[in-house]
């Protein structure tokens, strides 16, 4: 069955928006500016409070300052409206035994609206859908070395699944206490957890990379996540956060909102040393995670981030570090993900990223082989190209392609080749900022 990729249907709503005007008459901005908040125009009647919620990238999660946010912004008479969106069609080679090739379309659109809620409070409310499940055929595309969740009924392994339809659906409440201290909450039946860094689809080192990770679920799996919320407080450079919410990975189902009983924990504390900066490190407790893997884990997460605004685009890194630690076996895997996209004009872009990742799930469930509760240390180095082309007025169009190489322990090349490799030819669209 053929699909009509996201991108052209956000193309055309793209191409069809007319973004404010800048200095409207009567925008009220605020004096203060928070650690993690972006210049922002074309809004209306915002204090500090409202700048704080606006830069929210993944539940409560934020990149640096200095990033600045592809989006279109404008306002609905005191409400303050942002619009953000992200597809790509994608062509992909993955080779050998394990390898297979596909033609899909990962994608996601959000809105925001953020409202005054008195002198010193905002309120915000945040709607992200995907339409993976049916640009995703077979509820997976080929990625070696991928794990993580199930397809079927049976796990994953090689590939990864499609983000669901409705992404997060969540509700802020933010307060000024003072200049310089914020306090917020947040709940959302579909939302991201105050558990590690921005999650890749959202984060700027990654934003010319159409495949996941493939130490996203050590890193940033919780990105969608049911029954979240989350209690912060901002002082000055520091933010501190803890959250509940429901532990268990997402069902085989994308398309529906699920639910279940607020059993896992996390909390977060963040450092932003200047504007260029975000650093976190993060801990949580997580109640059967896995359908197929019995006991909980405890994750421990660390990242820090850089973005270096250049002429029309910026310079984004991060470095990443997630552990998975299974409570039932008191074994711990480990990754390492460090990612990078660079312009080298207002139109090319190089982007990387390198990954040494522990992987116990690549024969998970093939009792037939002898490797099967094996562990294995991956490591995968990804280039890549993208070039921006002009196509329409309010949607950054470009055209790329990256390559990924892989290192692997010898008892295992015999299933994946001594040399397996994987490669993307990609349409990226995304909603354009503001000019």
């Amino acid at each position: 069955m053929k699909t009509i990729p996201f991108g052209l249907i956000l193309a055309t709503f793209a191409a069809g928006q007319d973004p404010m005007p800048a200095n409207m008459p009567g925008m009220k901005m605020p004096q203060t500016s928070m650690p993690g908040s972006s210049t922002m125009t074309n809004m209306v009647d915002m204090n500090a409070a409202s700048m704080s919620l606006m830069n929210m990238a993944s539940g409560t999660a934020v990149n640096p300052a200095s990033w600045d946010m592809p989006m279109l912004m404008t306002h609905f008479g005191s409400w303050n409206t942002m619009f953000m969106g992200m597809a790509y069609i994608v062509d992909t080679q993955q080779s050998g035994p394990r390898g297979g090739d596909k033609f899909y379309s990962p994608n996601w659109f959000m809105a925001s609206a953020e409202h005054r809620a008195g002198a010193k409070g905002a309120f915000q409310a945040d709607l992200m859908l995907s339409l993976d499940p049916a640009t995703m055929t077979g509820e997976r595309y080929p990625l070696l070395f991928q794990t993580g969740e199930t397809a079927y009924g049976r796990p994953l392994f090689d590939a990864q699944h499609p983000h669901n339809f409705i992404m997060a659906l969540g509700f802020h409440y933010a307060y000024a206490i003072s200049e310089s201290t914020i306090v917020d909450a947040y709940f959302a039946p579909v939302g991201d957890p105050a558990l590690g860094p921005v999650a890749y689809p959202h984060r700027a080192s990654a934003a010319e990379l159409p495949q996941a990770a493939i130490s996203h679920h050590l890193q940033d799996s919780t990105h969608i996540s049911d029954d979240v919320v989350t209690v912060g407080i901002t002082h000055k450079k520091l933010r501190l956060e803890a959250s509940g919410f429901h532990g268990a990975e997402p069902g085989e189902n994308r398309w529906i909102i699920q639910a279940g009983a607020i059993d896992s924990w996390s909390t977060r504390l963040w450092y932003f040393p200047a504007k260029n900066w975000a650093a976190q490190v993060s801990v949580g407790r997580l109640t059967h995670p896995e359908a197929l893997t019995p006991g909980d884990q405890m994750r421990t997460i660390a990242s820090l981030s850089y973005t270096k605004p250049m002429a029309g685009s910026s310079w984004s890194s991060s470095f990443v570090w997630g552990r998975a630690h299974f409570t039932p076996t008191s074994r711990n895997l480990n990754s390492y993900l460090v990612e990078s996209a660079i312009p080298v004009s207002r139109k090319n872009f190089i982007t990387g990223r390198i990954e040494l990742v522990d992987k116990d799930e690549l024969f998970s469930g093939q009792p037939e082989t002898a490797l099967s509760a094996s562990t294995f240390r991956i490591g995968a180095y990804t280039l890549g190209y993208t070039r921006d082309i002009a196509l329409f007025s309010n949607v950054e169009t470009g055209i790329g392609a990256n390559f990924s190489a892989y290192s692997l322990p010898d008892p295992i090349k015999p299933y994946y080749g001594n040399h397996p490799v994987g490669g993307n030819i990609f349409i990226r669209l995304r909603i354009r900022r503001n000019t």
